[in-house]
């Protein structure tokens, strides 16, 4: 489809009115003592809240009164198909399990893809009021700091480098193998920032987020801020990775090669 300049400032001023809308909603139950949580899995405790369907139940408004030829991919309430080659891809609570913990390291994720790929994503954190953005020719953070330039590190070997993964027993066990022959030559290895990891990738923070069995709409935003930033993303075999799966997301291409040549074997 073609893009031009006026819809790509309609897209980028609809994106952060979604972000704006998914604050309040968000904030509205953060740390609130008597926040239920229901499971969506029954083998481990894979959580959902009101404020996800909040969330997410105020993004959809927004996309109908504002792009209602556009598609639509959230994490709560499925696929709604348009006309327009355009699909806004929503996660309204990324780290539900850090959201109901009291800490401030989940996120809202927002895109929006053409046949391409994406073209324009945020990573919002609302409780210390950070936004991070990437693509159509954007790529900063606005918070309580003011605002910045988004920019990777420069380029630096694995046993310099700063690597997060969200759980520790990452993936299947030949998964987990594969991170920990990466993990035992890095410097530092964290744990648990779901979300906010591939925002400080971005921020020139950290080097590295290794993840397996992610969706869709829990990487195409986190994908267009680090791009944008300079970084890279791919799945564990180096090809494109927007629908999920295995993710090796990296400051620089010289430390991508070092741990995709690991995750290897």
């Amino acid at each position: 489809m073609r893009l031009t300049p006026e819809l790509a400032e309609e897209l980028v001023a609809c994106a952060h009115e979604l972000a704006d809308v998914a604050r309040e909603a968000t904030l509205s139950h953060f740390r609130s003592r008597d926040l239920a949580a229901d499971t969506k899995e029954t083998h481990r405790f894979d959580p959902v809240t009101a404020a996800d369907r909040l969330s997410e139940e105020r993004m959809r408004a927004i996309l109908a009164r504002r792009r209602p030829q556009d598609s639509i991919l959230g994490e709560e309430f499925g696929a709604v198909t348009g006309s327009s080659g355009l699909t806004w891809v929503l996660d309204p609570i990324d780290g539900t399990r850090g959201y109901l913990s009291g800490t401030p390291t989940w996120g809202v994720l927002i895109s929006v893809r053409d046949a391409e790929g994406v073209l324009f994503g945020i990573i919002d954190q609302p409780y210390i009021r950070e936004r991070f953005e990437g693509g159509l020719g954007r790529a900063r953070v606005v918070g309580p700091s003011g605002e910045a330039a988004l920019a990777t590190r420069g380029p630096r070997g694995l046993d310099e480098a700063i690597l997060f993964t969200t759980f520790p027993e990452i993936g299947t066990p030949e998964e987990s193998a594969a991170f920990r022959r990466v993990a035992s030559r890095a410097r530092l290895v964290r744990y648990g920032m779901d979300c906010y990891a591939y925002a400080l990738i971005a921020a020139g923070q950290i080097d590295l987020v290794i993840e397996a069995g992610l969706q869709a709409y829990d990487v195409q935003a986190p994908i267009a801020v680090i791009e944008a930033a300079g970084g890279v993303v791919t799945d564990w075999q180096g090809r494109p990775a927007l629908q999920g799966g295995q993710i090796l997301a990296a400051a620089s291409p010289e430390v991508h090669a070092e741990a995709l040549a690991l995750l290897n074997g």
